[in-house]
């Protein structure tokens, strides 16, 4: 008898039916100094994870010294969710089929403040009150964009009546950076991660300073200077046919763990996993939360930052802006949201020893998680940038030995 039925992911014997490989944009291990013998292990990996039938889809892509060695997905970008019934239509999942980052949003988001900053417009140790006068409202005046960059804002949360929470109101900018203003602080300036808020006030500051959108400042400044094809918040109408869709998976969300998962992203899990198939969910901009990419994409942005700012001979920032954005922000401590010890910069998830985020040992690695098991990072000791998109939203189950192994594999063929 199988353990939770309803939210396991049928996986075929043979996983050669549902791989695909962008053959042309992989190079050889030897270029990037490791063997076919690292490749193929990093790979099984990959393979053993999707066998946990946690994902119905998965795309990850590998850079090492700037060289794509992996760029790969398995499974099905649509049909063969856990609660899907055999005979439903299915779409292969392939690496060129835009998936959303979730919170992994969140390091683009700060690298567009980081911008902002380099150029002059703000200064990131000033109040968010210089920016948004009505922020200061309910003791919230000495809160600067630092600290909400480094999830120190104290507004990790806000209140919803009942009417409001629901996915619409994300298309509804004015009334979320009200309810942000209005909100008093949980606890200024201790560690709280802050899963929606933080982003919309970033937002705010950059389009009140600018006067552009955030989605035009981002293709401005990253996607297009990257030659990104996808890499926007929200999705085209012209895209949505390939889009990849989310499925609640793994173990059941049960109390108290979908309480703190509620509290930290407004409505229950499974909500938000069915909101995030919605139009109105791609049609909004969403800074914390729904930019769409590849995983060859968001790889090839984390070894933009990796590369101190630099992406094939093209300055996008400068090396100084890069080491802000990804310098500690005090030690290792305990996130009052997340519940678990973290360590942030100013818009980054940081590795940790003996092990952390990104696996053993890696306590300059940089990058950041998404909602549930997205992963973008970069590994300054193994001069690595990576990218794991996953489209089964799965917070406890079997699937995170395999992920384990997965990370301290990459970490320890990329030595």
């Amino acid at each position: 008898m199988t353990l939770f039925p309803k939210y396991k992911v049928r996986v075929p014997a043979d996983l050669g039916s549902v791989t695909a490989i962008a053959n042309r944009t992989e190079s050889r291990p030897e270029t990037a100094g490791l063997e076919a013998a690292d490749i193929d292990a990093i790979w099984q990996a990959v393979e053993a994870l999707y066998r946990s039938r946690a994902y119905p889809a998965l795309s990850f892509c590998l850079r090492r010294r700037g060289a794509v060695l992996i760029n790969r997905s398995l499974g099905h970008a649509r049909g063969n969710g856990p609660a899907d019934a055999p005979n439903i239509p299915q779409q292969l999942m392939n690496p060129s089929t835009p998936v959303c980052l979730f919170s992994a949003s969140k390091a683009v988001t700060a690298i567009l403040i980081h911008k902002l900053a380099e150029e002059g417009a703000i200064d990131l140790d000033q109040r968010v009150r210089h920016y948004i006068p009505e922020f200061a409202q309910a003791g919230k005046s000495r809160t600067t964009i630092a600290d909400v960059l480094a999830h120190r804002g104290g507004f990790p949360t806000i209140t919803l009546k009942r009417e409001e929470r629901k996915v619409e109101l994300l298309n509804d900018w004015d009334r979320i950076v009200e309810l942000i203003c209005n909100a008093a602080p949980a606890r200024s300036r201790t560690m709280a991660y802050h899963a929606i808020t933080g982003g919309f006030i970033l937002a705010e500051i950059l389009q009140r300073v600018t006067g552009q959108s955030l989605q035009r400042f981002l293709d401005t400044h990253i996607r297009k200077p990257l030659g990104m094809k996808h890499f926007t918040y929200g999705l085209p109408s012209r895209h949505r046919q390939q889009v990849a869709l989310n499925y609640s998976a793994g173990a059941p969300v049960l109390f108290p763990v979908s309480i703190v998962a509620e509290r930290a992203l407004l409505l229950p899990f499974e909500q938000v996993v069915e909101a995030s198939n919605t139009a109105a969910f791609m049609d909004a901009v969403i800074p914390a939360g729904n930019i769409y990419a590849t995983a060859e994409e968001t790889s090839r942005f984390f070894q933009m930052v990796l590369d101190g700012g630099e992406f094939n001979g093209r300055r996008v920032l400068k090396r100084e802006t890069v080491a802000r954005a990804i310098a500690p922000v005090g030690r290792i401590d305990f996130d009052r949201s997340l519940l678990i010890p973290m360590r942030y910069s100013e818009g980054m998830m940081l590795g940790v020893n003996p092990a952390g985020l990104y696996g053993p040992f890696t306590h300059r690695a940089f990058g950041h998680l998404g909602f549930m098991n997205v992963l973008g990072w970069a590994d300054p000791d193994r001069d690595i940038a990576a990218s794991l998109l996953v489209t089964g939203k799965a917070i406890l189950g079997m699937h995170l030995i395999p992920l384990a192994r997965l990370l301290a594999t990459i970490c320890n063929r990329c030595q």
